[in-house]
């Protein structure tokens, strides 16, 4: 049987092992626990999250606890979907929380709302727009800055429509209009550059002409309220005269068309009278006359409050009269 070789390790070379394996243990701990933080993330409930798997595109997933593969290799874009958020031009709200709100130089803001109308006149027009993401991979990878493209698609639409319509138009009857037309060209133009957003909003702010000529527009503006006024107040009375007087003709007219029915009815009924009496007379004039005589003492008579009666051979009246009564 062969000798048994020995071999002495020294015992620096042991304790460095053992530490070696130490610290590869203590790795492997921190990266699994690494691991499970990275790989479980929460979408909020307004919103969406968008995952990225080496940097390109893998899904959409929606609010709640997820899932993902660890130490980056999916990364999640969380947008908020159902969140409104609003673009101003032409002033500004302090406070604001999204970056592309408003411009912040005074200059770009007064260079937003000068306008020129379509019949040649200056406008001073300020506007807001909400709006939400709806598709939030066209909203992160399709263009680059989409809230900035969308700042200058309001911006060129108001000044097309603007420049459709007239000062008057702008300032005072169109506003409802002008909201409605920008809304719908500016909704076209995000879906053709595929934004991923949707206008809820296009409202009109404060819309006057420029400030050399604000008093003087205000003046015609006032002169034409005192116009539309004064023409209203005339309609009022012509509304409250006219179908009086018209109510009161069609009175007198009907009134005269009832007495004249009445008056040709009693001449027919006169006339329908006689001749029946004729006829009858034609027939037996002495049992007509006497008829006749006696029908009218009778109205006569009974219309009398005293009556006395005499004898044919009665030779006075005066005893049998009360002279000294009232």
């Amino acid at each position: 049987m062969a000798d048994r070789i020995e071999i002495n390790v020294p015992d620096g070379f042991r304790n460095l092992k053992g530490q070696f394996g130490g610290i590869f243990g203590l790795v492997i701990i921190v990266l699994l626990i690494w691991a499970g933080f990275s790989s479980v993330y929460t979408v909020p409930a307004e919103s969406q999250g968008v995952v990225l798997r080496f940097g390109k595109y893998k899904d959409t997933v929606d609010p709640g606890l997820q899932f993902k593969f660890p130490f980056n290799i999916d990364q999640v874009e969380i947008v908020a979907v159902q969140r409104q958020m609003k673009q101003e031009f032409g002033f500004g709200t302090s406070g604001a929380t999204n970056r592309t709100q408003y411009s912040a130089n005074r200059a770009e803001q007064m260079a937003e709302r000068s306008m020129v109308t379509g019949d040649l006149n200056a406008a001073s027009v300020e506007w807001n727009l909400q709006y939400r993401i709806e598709e939030p991979k066209l909203f992160l990878f399709k263009v680059r800055d989409p809230e900035e493209t969308l700042r200058d698609i309001s911006e060129s639409v108001m000044r097309t429509v603007v420049g459709d319509r007239t000062v008057d138009e702008v300032i005072t009857i169109g506003r409802q209009e002008i909201s409605v037309v920008a809304l719908e060209q500016m909704q076209a133009l995000v879906d053709k550059y595929e934004l991923g957003l949707r206008i809820d909003l296009v409202e009109l702010q404060n819309v006057n002409p420029p400030e050399q000529v604000r008093p003087s527009f205000n003046e015609v503006n006032q002169a034409q309220q005192e116009r539309e006024s004064m023409i209203n107040v005339a309609n009022g009375e012509y509304n409250k005269v006219i179908p009086r007087a018209r109510g009161l003709a069609n009175q007198s007219i009907q009134e005269a068309e009832g007495y004249a029915l009445k008056r040709v009815n009693e001449a027919e009924g006169d006339v329908a009278r006689f001749e029946a009496m004729l006829t009858e007379y034609v027939k037996a004039p002495e049992v007509t006359k006497r008829r006749i005589y006696l029908e009218t003492m009778q109205q006569v008579v009974s219309q009398i409050d005293k009556k006395i009666v005499l004898d044919d051979e009665a030779s006075s009246v005066l005893p049998l009269l009360q002279l000294n009564q009232n």
